[in-house]
């Protein structure tokens, strides 16, 4: 198969497609968007300051890999957060947002042929950009269930033994979108179990790890720290733990052979970050007062959610992240209903799954994004409430 072909039955992307969706159709009240996640509460204001002192770095070309300060700061994190020791030279990648990673790890890290067409596996509902990765190496990507029967999590060792043979890598988003799931330490273990028993990697999504009610998520290094480093990619950013989405700071981290194979492709297809921003990134890393502050405002918001919707039937308070996955006949039609008659916009969930042998899980719900002010959520929220369930 070419490569344009690999992509020629690629569904339109979530927010097109909910444009095509809507047009045409008014809005019912003052509009409120909770369709993207894209961070609103306020950054750390000292943030400009360093950018300015800064500012000349923005005539020079930026370091690939990311400053060694950078990268210290990255591993000193990690080493705070999930008490795993890593080499900041070896072991960590700056990266210009994890999606630029997530995408090519599976470039630098899937096989040709794991007998046969290697396998990458998924949620569903998921990160479109995995499947995308997918393809793109010519593997065959498997959209596997995390419904509500799951934990709105994916049950991987359900896969027939002969997909999992071929498997090359797993992708796992926890905290996941859009259900806010945690993986449990067990679940963690029984993956990584299943991982070195079909020798396949691990890409860690934990980019909503530092958003959570109380108890802080495992993370997959911490699960996997008895074994080979190689096992596991973790990906994570300041855009949701620091409301820092355009800044573009993320990182990979893994054993030094990943990441050496993530820096000679970085070399020829990466775009590294502006150095000016890369000192920013620096701070940002190693302060914790603003992510405090910030997973209060949140917690706020899940809080009041779970007073608002907790009569609903089939509703379960997500775990973290800043999302909610609210059960519908319809995702399609409650939202339409919803933009036309309160002006609440809102994400139809099937926008994030995929058909897969016969059904799309998120066929019937809807995600919502609690970013908004809560001057503006709460009232959105209400008239969703009143709008969809009555």
């Amino acid at each position: 198969m070419t490569f344009p072909e690999r992509f020629s039955n690629l569904p339109p992307y979530a927010f097109p497609r909910l444009r095509s969706l809507l047009a045409g159709l008014e809005p019912g009240g003052v509009p409120v968007d909770m369709t993207i996640g894209s961070p609103q509460h306020p950054f750390p204001h000292w943030i400009t300051d360093i950018i300015a002192a800064h500012a000349s770095g923005f005539g020079g070309y930026p370091p690939n890999d990311g400053t060694p300060e950078l990268q210290a700061a990255i591993a000193a994190w990690i080493a705070r957060r999930y008490g795993v020791a890593v080499d900041a030279a070896t072991q960590v990648l700056a990266l210009n947002g994890t999606r630029e990673g997530l995408f090519n790890a599976a470039l630098a890290l899937c096989p040709e042929d794991k007998n046969g067409t290697p396998v990458v596996l998924m949620p569903n509902p998921f990160y479109q950009v995995y499947a995308v990765a997918s393809l793109a190496v010519g593997a065959e990507p498997i959209y596997v269930p995390a419904t509500l029967e799951t934990g709105f999590l994916p049950d991987f060792s359900a896969l027939p033994e002969d997909v999992l043979n071929r498997t090359a890598i797993a992708y796992l988003c926890s905290p996941s979108n859009p259900q806010g799931a945690v993986a449990t330490p067990e679940y963690w273990a029984d993956l990584l179990a299943l991982a070195e028993k079909y020798d396949f990697k691990i890409f860690a999504d934990e980019c909503y790890s530092e958003i959570y009610r109380s108890s802080a998520p495992m993370g997959a290094l911490t699960a996997g720290k008895e074994l080979d480093p190689e096992r596991v990619v973790l990906f994570n950013s300041l855009s949701k733990r620091s409301n820092l989405a355009g800044l573009r700071s993320g990182f990979a981290a893994s054993g030094p052979e990943n990441i050496k194979r993530l820096k000679a492709l970085r070399a020829y297809a990466g775009a590294p970050l502006p150095l000016p921003l890369q000192r920013v990134a620096e701070m940002v890393w190693a302060d914790e007062d603003h992510v405090e502050a910030n997973r209060a405002l949140y917690r706020e918001k899940l809080d009041f959610s779970d007073t608002l919707f907790g009569d609903v039937d089939g509703y379960k308070p997500p775990e973290a992240g800043f999302f909610l996955w609210l059960p519908v006949k319809d995702g399609e039609d409650a939202t339409k209903q919803l933009w036309s008659s309160t002006g609440v916009k809102v994400l139809p969930g099937a926008y994030l799954g995929r058909e897969y042998q016969g059904s799309n899980p998120g066929t019937n719900y809807i995600r919502v994004a609690l970013v908004a002010p809560m001057n503006e959520l709460q009232p959105g929220l209400t008239r969703l409430k009143s709008c969809i369930y009555g």
